[in-house]
């Protein structure tokens, strides 16, 4: 009898408060099937559009980065030519260093690793597997010149990608006693045809250009060759 009057008095109290202040169960809708999938699309894009990034990047990184100017220098030899290359493409020396032929970047490319690159035409210094110098419009391992310094101070440049088969001997950037470039594979890293001075170019002032003794750095090139 207690039981029922209780379950009475409950039922009351019920119908006395209202509706609205009764608490009520919040349903979590399941996201429609659809949606998801919409998600799922967009984070896949975003995947693919990464990958794609770090794509390019790699190609990028094949080539000296056009932003990436390195340094401004002259590489005067030893035998006191200047290196220059000619907007056809030739490559010879001069004794006038204020030549704006004469102007080169230079690029570092690895460690102790260098890209010759003319300032006026843009083109690369490259050494093929017969030892000769030529212009490469784009940058290719041929490219690439491994920068030393001597006893004597002066730099070497030898081929990265070739070197002699047998005894293993470098391959070296030189200029011959008459201003021309010589074979690679003729050239000894002891004479001075191989022996460079690059000399920063700071900047202009009074119209006269300032140079600072320096280490180089990077090239694109072209070049004629001669014994």
């Amino acid at each position: 009898m207690a039981a029922l009057a209780s379950s009475l008095i409950r039922q009351k109290r019920e119908l006395r408060e209202p509706t609205n202040s009764r608490p009520v169960a919040v349903k979590r809708k399941a996201c429609p099937r659809g949606n998801k999938s919409l998600c799922q699309k967009h984070i896949l894009v975003l995947i693919a559009k990464v990958r794609l990034c770090g794509g390019r990047q790699g190609r990028l990184d094949k080539r000296p980065d056009p932003q990436l100017k390195g340094v401004v220098t002259t590489l005067r030899c030893q035998l006191g030519f200047c290196l220059r290359i000619h907007s056809d493409g030739s490559v010879d020396g001069t004794k006038d260093e204020a030549s704006p032929l004469a102007l080169f970047n230079l690029i570092p490319v690895g460690l102790r690793v260098v890209a010759i690159q003319g300032v006026k035409c843009g083109l690369y210094i490259a050494m093929n597997s017969e030892g000769y110098l030529y212009t490469s419009e784009r940058f290719t391992p041929e490219c690439k010149f491994k920068e030393s310094v001597f006893e004597n101070y002066y730099v070497t440049y030898s081929s990265l990608q070739y070197r002699q088969q047998e005894s293993g001997r470098s391959w070296y950037l030189g200029i011959n006693k008459h201003g021309q470039p010589m074979k690679g594979n003729r050239v000894k890293k002891t004479k001075a045809a191989a022996h460079f001075l690059p000399k920063l170019i700071e900047g202009t002032h009074s119209g006269r250009r300032r140079h600072r003794t320096g280490q180089g750095a990077c090239a694109r090139a072209c070049v004629c060759v001669c014994d």
